[in-house]
């Protein structure tokens, strides 16, 4: 699984792993010779993401099972409950070492991992523009338009472009593998080329079908770019600089890290 991912995911599995962990109490041999989950049937349970489960094991956290999903050609994981009725989408981290531990480590190739990159490297070709297009400062922003934190990271987005004028926000779409429709909808916004048609993806609107295949082409390069440079989670995004930050940030944090402060 690849190690950056995103602030707030992580938080999901620290506030939820506890829950699970009760489920265990009293256990003190073997999980998997209680709980079981075949291939077959994580894929059925799974089946509205579109993926499909190649890999099945239990998680390093006790009471989960970590699910490998292949979906468009990706490789990804994501856990369920041994209730069977909850999906976690994101990574285990290790308390002590903060760094992530995954039962299929050796089964998903692990990317190059970066705190920065070259911004001129990131493929804006098919971005949407927030804000003003000639601002002297640019921010990059990979985002997936079916990903709830996304959501709440254009809103920040929208306020910062009141807040800071001379600032281009590149949206670059990037489709997770989880999101059965996000990639689609991210074709489709590439398509129009509109903030009208962004702000309804991310409000869960109808957006007009794709017919372009040089949509399929650049959505299929920001994903390349974006697993090659170790950007998994979304929001993802670039400063002017080329430091990566994962996560949602206000509209008035935004501002002071792009004015250096």
């Amino acid at each position: 699984m690849l190690k950056k991912m995103s602030l707030s995911l992580l938080t999901i599995l620290i506030v939820a792993l506890p829950a699970f962990a009760l489920a265990m109490t009293g256990h003190g041999g073997d999980c998997a010779s209680c709980h079981k989950l075949t291939e077959k049937e994580a894929t059925e349970l799974i089946s509205k993401t579109g993926g499909v489960v190649t890999s099945v094991k239990q998680s390093p956290a006790k009471g989960l099972f970590e699910l490998q999903v292949e979906r468009n050609g990706q490789k990804g994981l994501i856990f369920m409950d041994y209730s069977k009725k909850f999906l976690l989408q994101g990574m285990v981290f290790d308390r002590e070492k903060l760094e992530p531990v995954t039962a299929h480590k050796l089964d998903i190739p692990q990317p190059k991992q970066q705190t920065s990159l070259d911004v001129k490297t990131i493929p804006v070709g098919g971005a949407i523009i927030m804000g003003n297009p000639k601002g002297a400062k640019k921010l990059y922003v990979f985002t997936d338009p079916d990903c709830p934190y996304c959501r709440n990271a254009h809103a920040e987005l929208k306020k910062l472009v009141k807040l800071a004028p001379d600032v281009a926000i590149h949206v670059v779409l990037f489709p997770l593998p989880m999101h059965p429709g996000a990639y689609d909808k991210a074709r489709s916004i590439v398509e129009a080329q509109s903030l009208d048609i962004l702000d309804k993806a991310f409000e869960g609107k109808d957006v007009p079908k794709p017919v372009k295949e040089t949509s399929k082409a650049t959505v299929d390069e920001n994903i390349k770019y974006a697993n090659a440079n170790g950007i998994s989670g979304t929001p993802t995004m670039v400063m002017p600089d080329g430091k990566i930050e994962v996560g949602v940030r206000d509209a008035e944090t935004l501002k002071k890290m792009l004015e250096g402060k």
